[in-house]
């Protein structure tokens, strides 16, 4: 198998499943950023044939890990994610935070890879073309965000055509209860206090700001042909019912679990099969107090941005998820305050060149004008 974005949350439990599953997997190649240390105590533990590192002070920082002897082929860059997707593996888990993740996933899906799909931003930014390339090459994608893992499970019991409402569940964040204005104002320290997941930086501030569960509508539109209107969201502060699936005739289907990542994770290296693993078990005790409320979208812009976004198209959809990375990026840095992220992602989808995307030139085209933009009305 594969794991472009190793040194992540998601790509460390990917090999701690490895290594749960040691007599069925071996790891071919590994991709990460700039977190050499931990990559190359990865590459001493799995030893794949083949790693991906950001740009070339990783790799100077990399080989001083080896003292000049590295024990596997190394790739810089796009070009070193491309020749690490090329190389033959069953399984490619895409964890790589952003719409650079849309390189390897494309990359391998023209092999016919199976991909445990972790990475949002592939179908937020460019959904219709990655399931169309996908059919082509008869690519299977395996979801492994908790949410859509759930969909997909459900979806076993029935028909897609039989469907009438998806509901994505959110914990609702840190600022579910916080009034607007004290959201607007919330502080760096505050938005990365997520009260039930554990994850990288950016995505925990997207959930601070409903923007990632905006883009798991995105994303579930292209998984499971499903139009906006039947796609909703749920705000379920426990963190246990990972999704719902209403089928015509009443019924509600939904996987429940406790809030562990190893789970989807692990059922995308063995579907159909499922295998024992060490995440804690369900209790009654668990299950004895769910509440479900509906989001507030005036609390929280964001999600509202999404599902424009999304009934507008890929286009837009790259507009807002290039911009988003941007803002965060810059709210992170202490740049901007909190309220400021939905602020500029309108300013820049209310402005950025309107055009149906064909290729992934153009998508690739979008998201380079779209973050310019953005750098720009923050700079203003």
């Amino acid at each position: 198998m594969s794991i472009f974005g190793s040194t992540g949350v998601v790509g460390k439990l990917g090999l701690a499943v490895v290594s749960d599953l040691s007599s069925e997997w071996q790891v071919a190649t590994l991709s990460a950023g700039q977190q050499m240390d931990v990559l190359a105590e990865q590459i001493r533990i799995y030893h794949p044939e083949y790693v991906s590192v950001g740009d070339e002070a990783a790799y100077r920082r990399l080989l001083e890990e080896f003292d000049g002897a590295l024990p596997c082929d190394v790739g810089i860059g796009d070009d070193g994610l491309v020749a690490a997707a090329n190389v033959s593996s069953d399984l490619v888990l895409t964890a790589i935070v952003g719409a650079k993740g849309l390189i390897p996933t494309w990359t391998a899906m023209a092999r016919g890879a199976r991909i445990g799909l972790a990475n949002k931003e592939t179908l937020v930014a460019a959904g219709h073309l990655v399931m169309e390339h996908a059919r082509r090459h008869k690519a299977e994608i395996i979801p492994v965000d908790s949410e859509h893992s759930a969909v997909f499970q459900s979806l076993l019991a029935g028909r897609r055509q039989d469907v009438a409402s998806f509901w994505v569940t959110a914990s609702g964040g840190p600022f579910r209860e916080w009034p607007k204005v004290q959201i607007e104002q919330a502080s760096r320290a505050e938005a990365l206090r997520h009260p039930n997941w554990k994850m990288g930086e950016k995505i925990t501030v997207d959930s601070a700001s409903m923007m990632n569960k905006g883009f798991e509508v995105i994303e579930a539109h292209h998984l499971f042909g499903a139009p906006y209107d039947k796609i909703k969201v749920l705000v379920h502060p426990q963190s246990i019912v990972h999704s719902l699936v209403e089928y015509e005739d009443g019924a509600v289907l939904a996987e429940l679990a406790t809030h562990d990542m190893r789970i989807p994770v692990q059922y995308a290296f063995t579907y159909p099969e499922r295998r024992e693993n060490r995440a804690r078990r369900l209790t009654l005790q668990d299950m004895s107090c769910l509440t479900f409320e509906e989001p507030d979208m005036e609390r929280f812009p964001c999600l509202r941005l999404a599902y424009q976004a999304g009934v507008a198209g890929d286009f837009a959809t790259c507009v807002v998820n290039a911009a988003n990375e941007i803002v965060v990026a810059a709210f992170l840095a202490g740049r901007v305050r909190f309220g400021r992220i939905p602020e500029v992602i309108e300013e820049v989808l209310s402005v950025a060149e309107c055009y149906r995307p064909q290729s992934l030139d153009d998508i690739l085209y979008i998201d380079a004008n779209a973050r310019a933009l953005a750098s720009r009305v923050l700079d203003s």
